[in-house]
């Protein structure tokens, strides 16, 4: 396979050699990056000790064990022994140390009006999370309850998560674009005391009642949560309730600080469990030298608090006195320049999207795109989610980041609080390219006998060795935990994506393994086509699903986006797949709709796209961000109306 040019070059950037990562390794002896991964795999206790030192994270009472695996990689245990707190870490130490003046989080509302952006300092955050912990200590919560919110990202959210640090309990976001029953369902399944919520969630100007659903799926619960909406008078009467909480809970560093729920779309969510010491260490970890992040440099990824990237993104900047600029609407609302805008207003930093957020900024021909903005500000740019086409890669380098700024995809899962594979600003990328296993991570291509698979060959995508930030277990659920990952090959984490580590030793995601197309007995990923069909200059977007075939037994059909004014023909397509990855895989159609059904996350929804078109029943509908998009695609399957 052709392998494309490094399109970044880390020495031709005088920063990199001042990095965070460049520093440690030289701190620590090394002249590569690939002679600290070997070091870090080797002696992991070592590594991730060096890691939490680096990263200045205050105890309370230092660990005896950095690392307990006697039980088995399944239950190791983390820093036993020693007292941490996220928020003291993240807040609470800042302002002892004379920065409660700084800016620690800017508020974007939907409205994108001048009176409706916010921002906290420092000082003003650790006095409303104080408040915030006094009113729930009052109310009986503790180390050891939990705290749901089903809210987007507002700065009441910040207060919300770092109030449960303080006094120990486990903070539960849901996404605020779940429906009822998805809401019941986990806060029933992790017996939160309290659901914060707000009454009325805005996007692009319409209002949807969420307060009307929160209160509504609390009175299915057994043990009835309290409900407070951010955005009502039980918000501030709730934060006066009682005296404030000024000290932060000693809690033990494999004490729970947040329950994050995988996606529902397929089956019944897993609360995954993640604790203090292992969520400062990944986040920490992660923001500090792979994005490299600096105080009072606003860090912007466009997210969603019910995605892992939203706790990751608060903990890891907040660390750092990194401000964060909290998103609450449409990234194209009011208009399609309203996104660089606000890097442009804030100065921002460090900006991240995904691949389909970035593609669909890509068909916008009307305002006057990011080229209009200026952007001099940025320095990194960083994405995940899903696997990139080239196209679209080349696109976020060369326009939002003017050839400047690295890319620096990561790919991991809620399971991890972090990720498996990273690029670091020490990385020489190629486009698409994710560098390789992220600092510390022991990760490996497997073939199908669980042998490590040739460079340049596709193979199942595992961890060799825990890391703190892994979940503990699933909540109240041991054996699915064992089954999902450990089923496979004894004591290694199998993860469930394709990946490829090529012979310069770039590593690309694939995609899922469960999305895997066998086309007359060839296995296909739908990243590899929907990437093909990109470089078409009429589509904007593409989703590929397997449909069974009596002769092929699967056969590949696929779903775009044309860029507004660019037709092309199905047939046309067709023959463009085929001239590029051979007839037997030429799809058996091609069908152009207005938009792909992804999540509020950015994320396609393959899964869900194939049980529709299939006749299936689509299953949990609840974080699909566009049912519309569903409702098309139905009328286009076999013997419906409008095929």
């Amino acid at each position: 396979m052709p392998q494309q040019p490094h399109l970044w070059h880390p020495d031709d950037h005088a920063w990199t050699r001042d990095s965070h990562l460049a520093r440690f390794m030289r701190a620590h002896g090394f002249n590569s990056q690939v002679g600290l991964q070997a070091a870090a795999v080797r002696d992991s206790a070592w590594f991730w000790d060096a890691v939490m030192r680096d990263s200045g994270v205050e105890w309370f009472q230092p660990c005896t064990q950095v690392k307990d695996d006697a039980r088995g990689f399944p239950w190791t245990r983390w820093f036993v022994g020693g007292a941490v707190n996220i928020a003291h870490n993240c807040i609470d130490r800042h302002v002892r140390d004379g920065h409660g003046d700084e800016v620690a989080v800017f508020y974007e509302a939907d409205s994108d009006e001048p009176e409706d952006r916010l921002q906290r300092t420092f000082a003003e955050l650790k006095a409303a999370v104080d408040d915030c912990a006094g009113a729930l200590h009052a109310m009986g919560v503790g180390p050891g309850d939990s705290v749901a919110l089903y809210a987007p990202m507002r700065i009441e959210t910040v207060e919300v998560l770092m109030a449960c640090g303080k006094i120990g309990a486990a903070f539960v976001p849901i996404f605020c674009g779940y429906g009822e029953a998805a809401v019941v369902e986990r806060i029933a399944s992790c017996e939160a005391k309290v659901l914060f919520a707000v009454e009325h969630l805005h996007r692009r100007g319409k209002s949807v009642a969420t307060g009307v659903i929160a209160r509504a799926a609390a009175e299915q619960v057994p043990a009835a949560p309290r409900v407070i909406c951010f955005d009502r008078p039980d918000w501030m009467r709730f934060l006066r309730s009682a005296p404030s909480v000024t000290e932060c809970v000693h809690t033990a560093a494999e004490d729970p600080a947040l329950i994050l729920y995988t996606s529902g779309t397929t089956g019944r969510p897993k609360g995954t469990v993640h604790t203090h010491a292992g969520c400062l260490a990944q986040t920490g970890k992660e923001l500090r030298y792979a994005f490299n992040v600096q105080p009072g440099e606003p860090f912007f990824w466009f997210t969603d608090i019910g995605w892992m990237m939203g706790p990751w993104e608060i903990i890891g900047c907040l660390l750092y006195r990194t401000p964060i600029v909290l998103f609450d609407g449409a990234p194209d609302y009011p208009d399609h320049d309203r996104l660089w805008r606000t890097l442009e207003r804030l100065k921002v930093v460090t900006f991240c999207a995904s691949p389909t957020l970035v593609r669909m900024f890509m068909r916008f021909t009307d305002g006057k795109g990011p080229a209009g903005y200026d952007l001099s500000a940025l320095r990194v740019l960083g994405s995940t989610g899903e696997p990139w086409d080239e196209t679209s890669w080349r696109w976020y380098f060369e326009h939002v980041g003017g050839g400047r700024c690295p890319v620096i995809n990561i790919s991991g899962g809620t399971e991890l609080l972090g990720c498996l594979l990273s690029c670091t600003p020490l990385t020489p990328l190629r486009p698409c390219s994710l560098g390789g296993p992220a600092l510390g991570m022991d990760v490996d291509v497997f073939t199908e006998d669980g042998e490590p698979a040739p460079r340049g060959s596709v193979g199942h995508l595992v961890c060799k060795q825990p890391a703190p930030s892994m979940t503990k277990s699933f909540l109240h659920d041991d054996a699915r935990y064992l089954e999902t990952y450990f089923s496979r090959w004894p004591d290694v984490w199998y993860h469930g994506d394709w990946a490829r580590h090529d012979e310069d030793g770039a590593w690309f995601i694939l995609g899922r393994s469960d999305d895997t197309i066998k086309v007359a007995g060839k296995r296909v990923g739908p990243a590899e086509v929907e990437g093909v069909l990109t470089t078409h200059p009429a589509v904007a977007e593409a989703a590929t699903i397997g449909v069974p075939d009596e002769l092929k037994g699967q056969v590949l059909v696929c779903f775009v986006v044309l860029k507004p004014r660019v037709p092309a023909a199905p047939e046309e397509l067709i023959a463009h797949v085929a001239a590029q990855m051979g007839k037997p895989l030429a799809p058996k159609a091609v069908h152009a709709v207005p938009a792909l059904p992804k999540t509020r996350s950015g994320k396609i929804l393959r899964g869900t796209i194939r049980r529709v078109y299939t006749g299936e029943p689509a299953g949990d509908l609840t974080s699909v961000d566009n049912p519309a998009a569903l409702e098309a695609i139905a009328k286009l399957a076999p013997g419906a109306d409008g095929a």
